[in-house]
């Protein structure tokens, strides 16, 4: 079994062949604006009005905690917006990051990659504005993309 790969650098100018699905976490109140989020913007306008879009149809849709979204940007590059935060605030219920909604995500995310034949490139989801550790993510990664035999590129920004 493979492990997962850490590089410096930005995920949105994944490093593979083939290809590429790039996941990111999303919350689950329709707020687009902060964090890597503005990154994919600055790249792509799909991923934010798909999202947007979702959240706004939400009565009829799979919009929520745990549900995953797929936005093709270009030929070989899909973004995969997965809802794995509560709000967007830390208040008396703790931080916005929400595991088990990652984990169900993640396993969306898996199944599309594998039918893509996509390799997987993120941040450390959960563990900016969401305010989640990467010792509590990096085992549902592991578990739900690494385990399916996925390449697994996660990224850290900055020299």
């Amino acid at each position: 079994m493979s492990e997962i790969r850490y590089v410096r650098g930005d995920a949105t100018v994944p490093l593979a062949k083939g290809v590429k699905l790039i996941a990111h976490l999303c919350n689950d109140i329709g707020g687009w604006g902060k964090g890597f989020v503005l990154a994919l913007s600055r790249r792509w306008p799909e991923p934010e009005a798909a999202y947007r879009a979702w959240h706004r149809g939400r009565a009829g849709n799979d919009f929520g905690l745990g549900a995953a979204q797929f936005v093709q940007v270009e030929p070989y590059v899909w973004v995969a917006n997965l809802v794995g935060q509560r709000g967007i605030r830390t208040g008396s219920k703790g931080v916005p990051v929400r595991y088990e909604a990652i984990d169900a995500s993640l396993a969306l995310l898996a199944d599309r990659a594998v039918e893509l034949g996509a390799s997987v490139h993120m941040p450390r989801i959960g563990c900016g504005l969401a305010g989640g550790t990467w010792a509590r993510v990096e085992p549902l990664v592991t578990e739900r993309l690494v385990r399916r035999g996925l390449a697994v590129t996660v990224y850290d920004h900055g020299g």
